[in-house]
């Protein structure tokens, strides 16, 4: 069953367990909870790239990865979103979670900016990236254009032992490399697919 865009969203596990977050406007938003997210939170875990790590929310509606991530134990998480009524719930959810010393927020559209935006960062500083694209945008993505946009970029700022996790609608098949990224795994949750690469 595909997941409902009204669902109560709360934090699952950290520090900040419990707190419950706003929702997306809409529908073109539909943020991972319940079942997928503990499950994917927990190969995170046991990876051990959480803990005082760097992470990037892409697409991240109203930051519900990032959230977690940063309740998890993460120093830093940077979101990006192009959806004013999203940023706007987002900036209120971080607010939510006192994570205001953790959070950044990157308005505008991911696909141009995301290059610039990380080369205000340290090259190899990222632990982890969540790509969250609305399905809608996912299935229309030519490939090579969104690799050289998004990916390529990403691959040059991750850590050596850093992950990238691609979310897509189970109709997609996840790519097995997307620039210098290597798919390790991929898990079915509904109807969804969740992708999880490293550096080759």
């Amino acid at each position: 069953m595909r997941e409902k865009s009204r669902t109560t969203l709360r934090i699952g596990s950290g520090e900040m367990r419990g707190r419950t977050l706003l929702p997306p406007v809409g529908t073109a938003t539909r943020p991972m909870t319940g079942l997928a997210k503990k499950s994917v939170f927990s190969i995170i875990q046991a990876s051990g790239r959480l803990a005082g790590g760097v992470v990037l929310d892409l697409y991240c509606g109203t930051g519900t990865l990032g959230l977690e991530a940063i309740s998890c134990g993460a120093k830093r998480c940077y979101f990006a979103e192009r959806d004013r009524h999203a940023i706007n719930r987002l900036k209120r959810n971080i607010e939510i979670c006192s994570a205001e010393q953790a959070a950044s927020v990157w308005a505008g559209n991911i696909e141009t900016r995301l290059a610039d935006w990380l080369a205000e960062l340290e090259s190899g500083s990222v632990d982890l990236a969540f790509v969250d694209p609305p399905y809608p945008s996912a299935r229309r993505w030519n490939w090579d254009k969104i690799t050289e946009r998004i990916f390529q970029p990403l691959a040059g700022a991750l850590a050596c032992e850093g992950m990238v996790i691609l979310r897509l609608p189970d109709d997609i098949q996840p790519k097995k490399t997307l620039s210098q990224l290597h798919l390790l795994r991929a898990k079915q949750y509904g109807q969804m697919t969740v992708a999880f690469y490293n550096l080759a």
